[in-house]
């Protein structure tokens, strides 16, 4: 008897196949929508991603409807297999069912053994991703530099005064029967008293392997160009800048990411790109994803339990329920706004207005990561866990990245145009024009002094804010402003 092969709703892709014809096994529960508030654009497009799979599918597939995962699972006839769950939650679940084989890993391009052998050799010292990064480029033989040339170089910092000419608009979503019916349930489950939170609208992001592939395609023509110049850079009126926004389709499987990381390498042997903007998009899916994914499998669980900073705060509600008008400082609002009304960001609002206001404000990391995970279409437990909690909250001594991404106003001023026409002056950290970035800087260094003088960079910041006058009101102003709408 032939095995069905269970498809996650994170591996909906054809790579999680071996055989075109093999049977595949679906199942949605609803109750997993009622654990935790998801943002209803999430929970739309995981759903419509499913039900589109079996629709590809027809009658090669079982999709079913149950209470739990182990009530569908009595209901097959045939041995089940699935590839190595995405989450410690769902491996455990799925080594505790009777007969469910586990298959390894897919949808990554280095297997948990190699960075295992490489993780236990550097171990030495820190982990870092640039190391991992090399290590990937070689045994993968990326990147090489072509006959008579050089390898890539690095990217410059971005300028951003020099907006780049609009390219084309990518590939239009358009939803169908399935999106309406999917609509039509979330209705019906809301009324029923399962919450969401954010903004409902059409479909923004991919839910089938075309689709993406589709925008993959128009991103590697139109916007890969300029994206090594660009990519930090954050706009009010374009939040796309030079991103495929593509994050969503590889964390559910629907694209995978050797194909595209060699298409893109294409690109740079062609001359269709410059090496500028390639190398660090190849380094976001060779490096930091797979680095990202290897280390929750290296590390956790004890990863999510750490708090170096001891943030203590609890997230504020005008946060939690994404009340973007509530705040005034422009960049803020923005973000926030963007996360309600499409469940995206691209990676640098996430770390230096989200994530660097929670630090600031000492927000617990557990919180911060879980926000995040329900909040933006691409979250992950093995994503949040390590760009959250290690990277943004710097909860995880140093464990990914060497100091935590704590800037003060003139930082984003310098990569964004939020400050034009903002209210509050970024270059001042007291008084009614303060920016709350500045003075929430300038606090959150002294009151983690102790911890942070060990980083040459931020002793440096600490040495120039060392006039006891000035920051004993800075620490009073602060704490006054507290974890309030700004």
């Amino acid at each position: 008897m032939d095995r069905r092969r269970w498809l996650l709703a994170d591996q909906l892709g054809p790579h999680f196949l071996d055989d075109p014809d093999q049977p595949v096994l679906l199942v949605e529960i609803r109750e997993l929508f009622r654990q935790r508030p998801v943002h209803r654009q999430k929970a739309h497009l995981i759903l419509s991603a499913l039900r589109h799979r079996a629709a590809e599918l027809g009658d090669q597939a079982l999709l079913l409807r149950a209470d739990t995962f182990r009530e569908a699972l009595t209901r097959v006839a045939e041995p089940v297999e699935v590839s190595h769950p995405h989450s410690w939650a769902a491996l455990r679940f799925a080594q505790s069912v009777p007969g469910l084989t586990v298959l390894p890993a897919r949808g990554f391009i280095t297997s948990q053994a190699d960075f295992a052998g490489w993780a236990d050799r550097a171990r030495r010292g820190p982990l870092r991703m640039t190391d991992f990064y090399r290590h990937a480029r070689r045994r993968h033989d990326v990147l090489t530099a072509p006959a008579g040339g050089t390898g890539p170089g690095r990217r410059a910092r971005a300028d951003n005064r020099a907006v780049p000419e609009a390219p084309p608009p990518p590939p239009p979503i358009v939803e169908d029967d399935i999106d309406a019916e999917v609509r039509r349930d979330l209705d019906r489950w809301a009324a029923d008293g399962v919450r969401f939170v954010g903004r409902d609208g059409p479909r923004q992001h991919p839910a089938t392997h075309t689709e993406a592939q589709a925008r993959l395609a128009h991103f590697l023509t139109h916007r890969l160009p300029g994206y090594g110049r660009y990519a930090d850079v954050m706009s009010g009126d374009d939040p796309l800048f030079a991103h495929s926004v593509l994050s969503s389709s590889f964390n559910l499987g629907l694209l995978d990411p050797e194909p595209a990381v060699r298409a893109a390498e294409q690109a740079w042997r062609a001359g269709t790109a410059p090496s500028t903007a390639v190398e660090p998009f190849i380094r976001g899916l060779l490096g930091w994803r797979e680095f990202l994914w290897q280390l929750y499998w290296y590390f956790e669980p004890p990863f999510r339990g750490a708090n170096w900073l001891a943030a203590t705060e609890s997230l504020p509600q005008w946060f939690a329920e994404l009340d973007a008008d509530a705040v005034e400082a422009r960049c803020l609002a923005d973000v926030l706004g963007a996360v309600r009304d499409r469940a995206w960001t691209h990676h640098t609002p996430r770390l230096l207005v989200l994530g660097n206001y929670a630090l600031q404000r000492g927000w617990r990391p557990t919180e911060v990561a879980d926000w995040f995970q329900r909040c933006f279409v691409d979250g992950t437990d093995w994503v949040m866990n390590a760009t959250v909690i290690g990277m943004s909250q710097y909860a995880d001594l140093a464990r990914v990245d060497t100091r935590p991404y704590a800037v003060d106003g003139t930082d984003i001023d310098e990569i964004s145009d939020y400050c034009a026409g903002c209210r509050y002056a970024p270059e001042r950290a007291l008084g009614d024009l303060a920016c709350p970035y500045t003075g929430g800087f300038e606090s959150f260094l002294h009151r983690n002094r102790d911890r942070l003088v060990a980083d040459p960079r931020l002793a440096a910041e600490l040495a120039r804010r060392d006039d006891p006058e000035h920051r004993e009101a800075v620490l009073a102003q602060e704490e006054k402003r507290g974890s309030t709408p700004p």
